[in-house]
């Protein structure tokens, strides 16, 4: 395919880099010649300087018959006419572009074709909103994604000792639980990554990503580790975009406190929501979290834009008695230095974004992209279309079917039933099947499989 980035910020960067691996025709715009050398030096990529939505600019880096255009700038408003540009002036066929002002993403109508071409929305603030909300509901969790509209999940956890399947191969889980049907899809023991066979036994701090319906999680959970309490307590560092949107979404079901420097910020934070409460002053104010209690939380969550703010206020937290510290992180390089630690998640807005962009640059009928481990695996789902002669996996048990090295299918969701996927499972018109890649260079291979052949239209 054919791309255009507009912007070489962290996401548009990260988008190149990914894209680029797998033969795609990548072009880079933006503005700061020193980003665009940079990421031209690591990646296979043209690169075109000046302003994304100008275009002359578009022209040059070849909208006249680019396939897709995706606009991750760091202005709501240069995405936005970039799109239209491109649909008016060069009918580019999809458009992507990242908003984050909600005053645009409230309006009904505004992004159409009529009106503004956007074909898919980006919003970064309300992804990793639902992906903070998600591991709350599932205390314990490291990673939650939800398959097929949430009817199935897959969730990463650590092994600990004591555990009951800690040390045990993993065909006893199905002793251990007869009732549940659940996969596990990969193992990361000390950051590698283990495909696992019937025989291989779980170590404790193993991090184990399984899979099965949105039911059975926390059942399967406890064969891993002691079930955490259900959270009641949580105090938020941060009142911006994303502390906001949290507060609203969880309010009804937990006590949330947040705490916010600015006060005309704390003033509209109180004027919007219903029962959080609104402190203003510093999260890492020592004497400011020992008032609140902080040692009572269950949660506390650094969501401000400053990574150096949110790592030093969660540390802080944890010492004075903080059950959970969750933070988020912008610098995709301190992620890994402290998840795991004092902070038990790093939360990275980029990773998150990104699955949300890959699903759309897929081919075939990739539904959901995801990053496992920050980019260590990818999740996919896809969806199978056509019939036994156009296409490769309707009508074949899954050992029949030729998968890529290193990719294992876990489940399939055929309209409201989660079947975990066995060798002797056949794959239907119109399910949703569930891939683990560990190798990504192999992601081709798998979009190959789920396309439909000319036979069938």
């Amino acid at each position: 395919m054919k791309i255009i980035i507009l912007g070489a910020g962290q996401v548009g960067g990260t988008l190149a880099e990914h894209l680029a691996s797998e033969a795609n025709d990548i072009t880079v715009v933006d503005t700061d010649a020193e980003r665009l050398r940079n990421l031209g030096d690591r990646l296979d990529i043209r690169t075109v300087q000046g302003r994304a939505s100008f275009p002359t600019v578009l022209r040059q880096a070849g909208a006249d018959d680019a396939d897709m255009l995706v606009a991750v700038t760091n202005s709501d408003e240069t995405n936005m006419v970039a799109c239209q540009v491109a649909h008016t002036l060069f009918h580019t066929p999809t458009k992507i572009a990242r908003v984050r002002e909600a005053a645009y993403l409230t309006r009904a109508g505004l992004f159409d074709n009529d009106a503004i071409p956007v074909d898919v929305l980006i919003s970064p603030e309300q992804v990793v909103t639902h992906y903070i909300k998600r591991l709350i509901e599932i205390p314990g969790a490291l990673q939650v994604i939800d398959f097929a509209g949430g009817k199935a999940q897959l969730v990463a956890v650590k092994a600990y000792y004591g555990g009951p399947l800690v040390g045990q191969q993993l065909r006893q889980l199905r002793e251990h639980m007869p009732n549940v049907e659940t996969r596990v899809a990969a193992i990361f023991r000390r950051d590698r990554p283990i495909l696992p066979q019937g025989d291989t036994v779980i170590e404790a701090d193993d991090e184990v990503f399984f899979i099965a319906a949105k039911a059975n999680i926390r059942a399967v959970m406890s064969e891993m580790r002691r079930l955490d309490e259900t959270y009641k307590r949580i105090v938020i560092a941060g009142g911006g975009q994303i502390g906001e949107r949290l507060a609203e979404a969880i309010e009804s079901r937990y006590q949330v406190k947040i705490i916010e420097m600015s006060p005309s910020r704390c003033r509209h934070l109180s004027d919007t929501l219903d029962s959080t409460v609104v402190l203003q002053g510093s999260a890492s104010d020592r004497d400011l979290l020992m008032e609140e209690n902080i040692a009572d939380a269950d949660i506390f969550l650094a969501l401000t834009n400053d990574d150096e703010a949110n790592i030093m206020s969660s540390l802080l937290a944890k010492r004075l008695g903080a059950k959970k510290v969750m933070t988020i992180i912008n610098n995709p390089a301190y992620v890994d230095l402290i998840q795991g630690g004092d902070i038990d998640i790093a939360i990275s807005p980029q990773l998150a974004t990104i699955g949300t962009l890959l699903a759309h640059v897929r081919r075939g009928d990739i539904v959901s992209v995801h990053s496992l481990r920050r980019g260590a695996a990818e999740a996919i789902e896809a969806i199978a279309h056509g019939d036994s002669k156009s296409s490769k996996v309707i009508g074949k048990a899954i050992r029949d079917i030729g998968l890529p090295p290193g990719t294992t299918i876990g489940a399939i969701i055929r309209d409201e039933e989660v079947l975990i996927a066995h060798d002797d499972t056949v794959i239907a018109a119109g399910d949703h099947v569930i891939l683990f890649l560990v190798d990504k260079k192999h992601i081709r291979d798998v979009e190959k499989l789920f396309h439909v052949g000319l036979s069938f239209f």
